[in-house]
């Protein structure tokens, strides 16, 4: 039950205290209206381009949005602590590391889901996308999903943020990553075979193409074989996280750096 009330309670109170988000309003800035600008442009560029229609890049980029908090949201959470030299104490305490790391990520899941909501309905409200509400149930687990499966990917991410300085470049580019090679905005096959070959290993792909059967009509079971996929995508980036936090606590204590900004 400690290692429960460390991951809970103890990840909530430094992700809060780290984020300083005392109030929901200072989400908007940062986590709601950049998302929404990112819908409408790539659905007003498909338009002006003629290439697919708004409800095909509605559905890939709130899913692919789920990233935004997933890699910047849980690098701030751990590398946050080694900023404000907090780190070493918390490396010191007794406390599970899986508690600890897994506690920060539980908020940037719910934050990750909550992005990808409000980009697609603010999507769903300004352009012409038709969906049955039946499939919204559907579509709130394909983005579930994807935010767990980012947020592991943020986890291996922000590990690396044990021996840099400066992690918002990388994250930046990992972000254009996702947002290129995964059929957000481009479908799989007009890309390259490499491209698309890359893609079949990283979070989103999966999940926006069974979003896409969602919105169309699908039902949860015939998606089942994609979310499963993203699922265990999410798992290997997740045990490739906490292995390299593990290894990278191991350096920074050889070397004395862990502290080091």
């Amino acid at each position: 039950m400690s290692a429960v009330r460390v991951a809970l309670v103890g990840g909530l109170i430094s992700f809060r205290g780290l984020f300083g988000w005392l109030h929901p309003a200072i989400f908007v800035p940062t986590l709601i209206v950049p998302p929404i600008f990112q819908v409408l442009f790539f659905a007003y560029l498909g338009r002006a381009a003629k290439l697919e229609s708004d409800t095909f890049y509605v559905v890939g980029n709130s899913i692919q949005l789920a990233a935004l908090p997933g890699l910047f949201a849980i690098s701030h959470a751990i590398n946050g602590e080694r900023k404000s030299q907090t780190l070493a104490s918390l490396l010191a305490s007794p406390a599970n590391r899986v508690a600890l790391f897994l506690g920060r990520s539980l908020p940037v899941m719910a934050i990750g889901l909550t992005v990808s909501l409000v980009s697609f309905a603010f999507g769903t409200l300004l352009l012409d996308v038709e969906f049955s509400a039946r499939s919204l149930p559907s579509l709130m687990f394909v983005m579930v999903a994807a935010a767990f499966s980012c947020t592991a990917l943020g986890l291996a991410h922000a590990a690396v943020g044990l021996r840099v300085r400066e992690m918002a470049v990388f994250s930046n580019l990992v972000f254009a990553v996702l947002l290129v090679f995964c059929g957000v905005n481009i479908p799989l096959a007009d890309l390259p075979g490499w491209m698309s070959a890359v893609a079949q290993g990283l979070p989103v792909t999966h999940a926006v193409e069974a979003g896409r059967e969602v919105v169309a009509g699908g039902s949860l079971d015939s998606v089942a074989g994609l979310l499963a996929a993203e699922l265990g995508i999410g798992v290997a980036y997740l045990l490739l996280g906490l292995a390299l936090l593990r290894h990278f606590e191991s350096v920074a204590r050889h070397h004395a750096t862990i502290e080091l900004v």
